[in-house]
């Protein structure tokens, strides 16, 4: 006669054989990354380029990639007159609540933005905003600092931040 941690050890072993997924508790998450912006404080001197624009691209992806493979979020698409009204209005978290207004839009339970800060092309700063659209409160906001203007060094900071801010299991 099996005990208690003997029928559920069966139970996850016929569904390990059915092939079934994980089982998990949590539905994940709706999230709505709105937007990311470049803060460059010396732009009349060392002006935005053209790989900078692309390495923003390129962590947004990173951002969605990772956190959506993780199971714990999926990602709300944004449709083309939303974006565009998204890129017209002020930046997100100093908008008025206009994020917010988006996401419900949206239909997300979550919005998301994500700012860097270029103090110098060796001084670079990672930051990433989440608030809850039901109660407007911002619950997780985190920084990583970057050494280095390059893909490798922004690519490795983002990917940083999700690994050990976002995803990182809670002790």
């Amino acid at each position: 006669m099996l005990n208690g941690y003997g029928r559920a050890l069966g139970v996850l072993l016929v569904a390990a054989a059915l092939g079934a997924g994980p089982v998990s508790a949590e539905q994940p998450k709706t999230l709505a990354l709105l937007t990311s912006h470049l803060q460059n404080d010396h732009e009349q001197y060392e002006p935005t380029t053209d790989a900078e624009r692309g390495r923003m691209a390129k962590i947004m992806q990173i951002f969605r990639d990772q956190l959506e493979a993780s199971g714990k979020y999926k990602f709300v698409q944004i449709n083309p007159d939303v974006q565009a009204r998204i890129d017209k209005d002020q930046t997100m978290g100093s908008c008025g609540g206009c994020e917010i207004r988006y996401g419900a839009e949206l239909g997300a339970e979550q919005v998301a933005w994500i700012e860097v800060q270029k103090v110098s092309n060796l001084i670079l700063n990672i930051n990433v905003y989440i608030k809850d659209v039901k109660t407007d409160k911002l619950f997780f906001v985190k920084s990583v600092d970057i050494r280095g203007n390059t893909d490798e060094s922004w690519e490795h900071s983002m990917k940083y931040l999700i690994k050990h801010y976002m995803l990182q299991p809670k002790a």
